[in-house]
């Protein structure tokens, strides 16, 4: 029986109890863990419909967009009222994981799915992983409380609420399952809850379908590459990895930047996103095109650039970065959303672009760039490679893994999710347990060295 017990915790993730704790604590977990995926399924089927028309009235309502800086101020005043605990987003169920304390405050799920909805509908350039990912944390977080569960159980059952959120945002259970485990910590997977992760992915995206939501198709035409043909592609896909990897760390590192001097220069946290919908209507104006607003998975306006048309051949060579400039200016503003999207734009924008470079076939590269620009940002390969063959097919599963992997390596210790502690480091003496956030806070940046040295002329 004790051998039961034992078999049972380590099924589940949780640390060493007596036989009865374990006994009790298994049960409680089971008998929440499909009913959490599927309230959480449920709510981000509903999101994904709220965003699905709140897009379609902005392509309807063009002049929805100069509304964004009161929108911003709304939501910002949102925030600073009543979401103060809750502004960390994503670090926030990474902290708790790491240290369960407070919990997550259930609210956090209908503020960011309000805040989130707000930015699509008026035309701000932000993501939906974000939105899913707490809302799922957020109400593990309330069924931990309820069913008063210890902090050892509390930890799995975030995990499972991170699992459930992201694998019913995107259509991919097992990504999301994975996902779950390998964002807390860099070069380390959390294998101990895999089983309620993966539970909790599938139930999760189960429920969001049943509900009616159908997610974008994306194919990649071309067929296995064999013999020398592959490994001439590897060797391509490698070089465009590091590019993939270089993307996502220029995008997190200018999120970051941009967010932190404009929290000291605008001191008063509502009026920040307020100054980036205005600087967003300005990009817009002097660009004179709308396409970077949004999701960027499809556009009512014909010639607009996509996702889904990244797979196809057409001359544009700029789209990548002129999303990076629009997502960042949304999302350091203070906006609700995700990166992951557009992630996704950045990454098949820039693989459509090299794939002319390096004669690789256009939807191959772009579905390289998809995941492998995400993978760089979030610290997150096993999960990529994972999403790439739950959404394209196993055909080109080598590939992808190259490209996860290098875009891993090249992408430094910096991204997205700056409370992900360093596990395994990737070059260089990092102390183990060492978050981003304090990494980032130990570099000295090109202003301090200039700093630094004038000081010293004076002296």
């Amino acid at each position: 029986m004790r051998v039961f017990y034992h078999t049972l915790s380590r099924m589940f993730g949780l640390p060493a109890l007596g036989d009865r704790q374990h006994l009790w604590c298994v049960a409680r977990l089971t008998a929440l863990l499909a009913p959490m995926a599927m309230a959480v399924g449920s709510l981000v089927a509903l999101f994904l419909w709220s965003l699905d028309a709140a897009t379609h009235l902005r392509f309807d309502h063009p002049w929805l967009l100069y509304l964004l800086p009161l929108g911003g101020a709304f939501v910002g005043l949102l925030y600073h009222a009543l979401g103060k605990s809750v502004e960390a987003g994503n670090n926030l169920l990474v902290d708790q994981i790491h240290e369960p304390g407070g919990g997550v405050p259930l609210r956090m799920a209908p503020l960011v799915l309000l805040g989130t909805v707000i930015t699509h509908l008026l035309g701000g350039s932000a993501g939906r992983e974000g939105t899913a990912v707490q809302m799922g944390g957020a109400m593990a977080s309330g069924a931990a409380r309820l069913f008063r569960l210890d902090g050892g159980c509390t930890r799995v059952v975030l995990m499972a609420g991170i699992a459930a959120g992201f694998g019913a945002v995107f259509g991919t259970p097992l990504a999301g399952a994975i996902f779950a485990l390998e964002v807390l910590a860099v070069g380390r997977v959390e294998y101990r809850g895999l089983i309620p992760c993966l539970i909790a992915g599938l139930v999760g995206d189960w429920t969001c379908q049943a509900w009616g939501i159908h997610h974008t198709v994306y194919t990649i035409h071309t067929g296995r590459f064999e013999g020398a043909g592959l490994m001439l592609l590897l060797g391509k896909v490698a070089l465009a990895g590091v590019a993939f990897g270089l993307a996502s760390l220029v995008f997190a590192e200018a999120n970051h930047a941009l967010g932190g001097w404009l929290k000291r220069v605008v001191p008063y946290g509502p009026l920040r996103p307020a100054i980036g919908g205005v600087a967003v209507i300005a990009l817009t104006w002097a660009l004179g095109t709308r396409a970077y607003l949004g999701l960027g998975v499809w556009s009512m306006i014909p010639g607009d650039p996509t996702i889904t048309g990244f797979f196809m051949a057409s001359p544009d060579h700029w789209s990548w970065l002129l999303k990076l400039l629009f997502t960042v200016v949304t999302l350091a503003a203070g906006f609700k959303g995700g990166e992951v999207t557009p992630l996704f734009f950045i990454g098949a924008a820039l693989g459509h672009v090299l794939a002319g470079v390096l004669g690789v076939p256009v939807d191959v590269l772009a579905g390289m760039g998809f995941i492998a620009v995400f993978a760089g940002a979030a610290n997150t390969p096993l999960a990529c490679v994972l999403m790439g063959v739950e959404l394209f097919g196993a055909a080109q599963v080598v590939p992808m893994a190259v490209a996860c992997f290098m875009a891993y390596l090249c992408s430094g210790h910096n991204g997205i999710y700056l409370s992900q502690r360093i596990a395994v480091t990737k070059s260089g003496r990092k102390p183990m347990g060492t978050t981003l956030r304090e990494v980032r806070g130990g570099r000295r940046t090109v202003m301090d060295v200039m700093k630094a040295m004038r000081g010293e002329g004076q002296g």
